[in-house]
């Protein structure tokens, strides 16, 4: 006689595969119309809700003078304590020219220690680049820079 067997998962395994599986809809979904823009001030609206950002706590490191825009390194961190109670949530990259100025994102926790990143994007052109903070509270932060992108040392 074959016997059945049905295996029976635990209340842990259960939220574990239940919240993977919502996250990775989330991300799947979510900014999906945002990705799309060409407009940089439209998907920061989108990011923010309509709140204007706050200048401030997000650094933004890259070259002002990049000769490939195909691999230009980009580092952002943002200036914050990380706790249970205050931490940074997101940091959205824009490139405001690019064809499509949706770049990346980047979600952190309490328990990722440190709101930073490192990472090379791809430029169209001569540009600004924005580095968009969520934090816990609700409140949004930006940090902004301008790189030139050129073709073998010309300016571009």
């Amino acid at each position: 006689m074959n016997e059945v067997r049905i295996k029976v998962i635990d209340r842990r395994e259960f939220l574990v595969t239940s919240g993977a599986a919502i996250a990775a809809l989330t991300a799947l979904t979510s900014g999906a119309l945002a990705r799309e823009t060409k407009d940089p001030t439209k998907l920061l609206q989108e990011i923010t809700g309509g709140a204007a950002p706050t200048e401030g706590k997000v650094k933004l490191e890259m070259p002002e003078i990049a000769e490939n825009g195909a691999t230009v390194p980009v580092k952002v961190s943002v200036d914050s304590p990380m706790t249970d109670k205050d931490y940074c949530e997101s940091v959205t990259l824009i490139a405001t020219k690019n064809p499509s100025v949706y770049v990346c994102a980047f979600k952190f926790t309490p328990d990722s220690g440190k709101a930073w990143v490192s990472t090379r994007i791809r430029m169209a052109q001569t540009q600004e680049v924005w580095a968009v903070a969520k934090m816990s509270d609700g409140k949004f932060y930006i940090g902004k820079t301008t790189v030139k992108v050129t073709i073998g040392g010309c300016g571009g």
